[in-house]
């Protein structure tokens, strides 16, 4: 008998909630469910959380398009045995990058679409260096549920569906004439539209671009044949890659950062990453006492701190070789004193301190043993550059749209250097035992995404679950912050008395998308998933 009841995606009468979810053994956490189902898959085989979160992320290129993809460029916090670990899988501006062309040709800012805006991505350079350093699984073992949504087709995410039907409205409107971007069509858009929620996709090609790269353990994309392709496209359309820029590139390892606040350390990747803005805010936050959640005071503290450290990391973040100041300096408490003292009883504009010289999706895993992952992997804005490498169904992303071309920001636009860059894995430990990975995806909403849930679960004491389900505000410039619609009318108001231009957002996935696992003291993980997108969080 066939179902005849309701079958809108978008349609729901009633509130909807969620429980915080538990798992002895293992745990998975992405933004979706068939992702989800992928690193379970791999756990439930014998591999453990690294591997789990490679073979998510490499099934999220297949199942969210709309916001990373093979293309694209990932960071990795890692906790084992040994301790933690982080790795920088973005890359850098390629060998024929040029700002002062850029500019003679018209541009004050770097542009969003085509080749300028492409860096040499790090994502498949991610997979094959955590795998080799912690998988247990064969590498090739990690794409079989990739490889299988792909071939045999999946049922699009009502989420994902509508992102895909926004970017395609833009790039019709844009880019349907111009034959840089017709491989992006065929790829994307198949049957001259995107695909509809609960409709079945198909991607064969993607399908032999992930069987080459499990074949060769990546060296295909930087070094092989895929490189070929990659830098071909690159030269047809006036681009900055050359084959050296991709030859020559490997993801990075590095010394994770971190504050302490209250007792917990909260760990972020260093710059060119710009989770030192979510330390930094919380260097000034726990300089005051925030015991209540729904307090104007509350709202108004984390606010005002997170848009001060937001004017230091616009101008000092970027690839941490080119950084004026070191980030020893602008994480010194000295410096959190200098800053926090700025908060006041009213909204102001921040300008940049001068310290003392001294569309991303995110997914997270632990394991029996006691290793755990904060993953995030990026397109940056949605499909990236709007570029797809012909033959390969691999959509370059936009990375370097965040450069600047201003020669006296730190941030300026150079050949090899990376760029400043949104994309940030979290992850807390307590008296140097990990506690577990959190993050929330969203560009700029990321470091503000991170403070939030970092407050709820530790000042307020929330579980992983209402931790994500909180509503949640977002800075967006000068004195302007969105608020979900659920947030309370009388803090709103009371905001607004105190010179914040408040205003209420029906954009739920402008809040960013989250994921959170965490230890507990018996042993049993416990997670929780974001409501805002059409994630899961599965434990065993």
């Amino acid at each position: 008998m066939r179902y005849e009841g309701g079958v809108n995606p978008f349609d729901y009468t009633y509130t909807s909630r969620r429980s915080v979810t538990y798992g002895m053994h293992g745990m998975v956490a992405t933004s979706q469910q068939q992702a989800s189902q992928a690193g379970l898959e791999i756990l439930k085989k014998g591999g453990n959380a690294i591997d789990a979160a490679i073979a998510m992320a490499i099934a999220l290129t297949v199942v969210e398009p709309t916001c990373n993809g093979v293309g694209g460029d990932a960071f990795a916090i890692v906790w084992t045995k040994d301790g933690l670990a982080g790795l920088n899988s973005s890359g850098p501006a390629g060998s024929l990058a040029d700002a002062k062309k850029l500019k003679e040709q018209g541009y004050t800012q770097m542009p969003a679409y085509g080749f300028q805006p492409v860096t040499v991505p790090g994502a498949p350079s991610a997979w094959i260096t955590l795998s080799e350093k912690y998988g247990k699984l064969p590498f090739e073992e990690l794409f079989e549920p990739a490889i299988r949504l792909v071939e045999e087709g999946f049922a699009v995410s009502p989420v994902i569906s509508e992102i895909w039907e926004n970017e395609f409205n833009i790039h019709y409107e844009q880019h349907r004439e111009d034959p840089a971007h017709k491989a992006w069509f065929d790829t994307f858009a198949p049957k001259g539209r995107a695909p509809k929620a609960g409709e079945i996709f198909y991607n064969p090609e993607l399908a032999e671009t992930l069987k080459e790269l499990a074949k060769t353990k990546c060296e295909s994309f930087y070094r092989g044949k895929i490189a070929d392709k990659i830098v071909a496209f690159s030269e047809e359309f006036g681009g900055n890659l050359v084959k050296e820029d991709l030859a020559n590139y490997y993801a990075e390892w590095v010394k994770p950062i971190n504050v302490n606040y209250r007792g917990y350390d909260v760990w972020e990747i260093p710059p060119n990453g710009h989770g030192i803005v979510a330390l930094m805010t919380l260097n000034m936050l726990k300089g005051f006492d925030l015991n209540e959640k729904e307090s104007v005071d509350t709202y108004h503290k984390s606010i005002e701190a997170l848009k001060i450290a937001y004017a230091d990391g616009k101008k000092y973040v970027t690839d941490i070789r080119h950084m004026s100041v070191g980030v020893e300096d602008l994480l010194s408490d000295e410096y959190a004193a200098e800053r926090r003292s700025l908060i006041g009883e009213k909204a102001i504009v921040p300008t940049a301190g001068k310290p003392k010289k001294g569309g991303t999706v995110y997914m997270c895993a632990a394991d029996e043993e006691g290793n755990m992952i904060s993953y995030i992997q990026s397109n940056y804005q949605k499909f990236g550059s709007g570029l797809v490498v012909p033959g390969t169904s691999i959509a370059l992303h936009n990375r370097g749209k965040d450069f600047s071309l201003n020669e006296e920001d730190d941030n300026y636009l150079l050949p090899g250097k990376k760029p400043y860059h949104t994309i940030i894995p979290g992850f807390l430990t307590k008296d140097g035992k990990p506690v577990g990975p959190f993050g929330v995806m969203g560009n700029y909403m990321q470091p503000q995404g991170h403070v939030q849930v970092v407050q709820n679960m530790i000042d307020f004491h929330m579980n992983p679950q209402q931790a994500l389900d909180a509503p949640r505000w977002q800075w967006t410039g000068g004195k302007e912050v969105l608020v979900e619609y659920n947030f309370p009318l009388d803090t709103y108001q009371k905001l607004q008395e105190m010179g914040h231009e408040i205003k209420y957002s029906n954009d739920t996935g402008s809040f960013g998308r989250g994921q959170i696992i965490v230890r507990m003291d018996n042993g049993v993980y416990a997670g929780g998933t974001e409501p805002r997108t059409d994630g899961a969080v599965l434990g065993y």
